[in-house]
C-alpha cells in the first residue's frame, strides 16, 4: 500500500491561497483508518545572494476532535485584531529592519487664505518588484 497509499492520501481535496511571498496550502488527508484531518501548510521563498531560491515550510495537522476548539480560537483572534485594528492593512510588505518609527510621516504645513497652519497628506505606496 505503501506509495499509491500516500499518492491517494494527498489528492482528498486542496485548496491554495497565495499571499506575496507566502503560499498557504490546505490539504485534507487521510488517516490508516481511513477518517480525515487536515493539514495547513505555510510555504515561504527566500532568495540567496546567488539569485536562486529555496522555500522554507512550517506545517500543522488539526484533527477532527480539535476542529472545533481551534475554528472558534482562529475566530476569536480574526475578531479581536478586527476590533483592535480594523480591516485596512496598514503594511502589506515591510523590510526586516522594521520599526515602528518608519510608520510616521513628516507633515509639513501649508499656507491658507486665512493663515492657518494644516498638516499635509502624505501619500505614497510600497512598491517591491520582488513580487512582479
Amino acid at each position: 500500500m505503501g506509495e499509491r497509499y500516500s499518492m491517494e492520501q494527498e489528492e482528498i481535496f486542496s485548496k491554495v491561497m497565495r499571499a506575496g511571498r507566502r503560499t498557504y496550502f490546505f490539504d485534507v488527508r487521510a488517516t490508516k483508518a481511513g477518517d480525515y484531518y487536515l493539514t495547513v501548510t505555510e510555504s515561504k521563498k527566500f532568495t540567496n545572494d546567488d539569485g536562486s531560491f529555496h522555500y522554507k515550510k512550517h506545517k500543522i495537522y488539526l484533527y477532527k476532535e480539535d476542529f472545533q476548539e481551534f475554528k472558534g480560537n482562529l475566530e476569536q483572534m480574526i475578531n479581536y485584531v478586527v476590533k483592535e485594528k480594523g480591516e485596512e492593512v496598514i503594511s502589506e510588505r515591510h523590510r526586516s529592519d522594521y520599526t515602528k518609527d518608519e510608520l510616521k510621516t513628516e507633515q509639513t504645513p501649508i499656507q491658507t487664505d486665512d493663515s492657518e497652519e494644516q498638516p499635509a497628506k502624505t501619500n505614497f505606496t510600497d512598491i517591491d518588484f520582488d513580487d512582479i
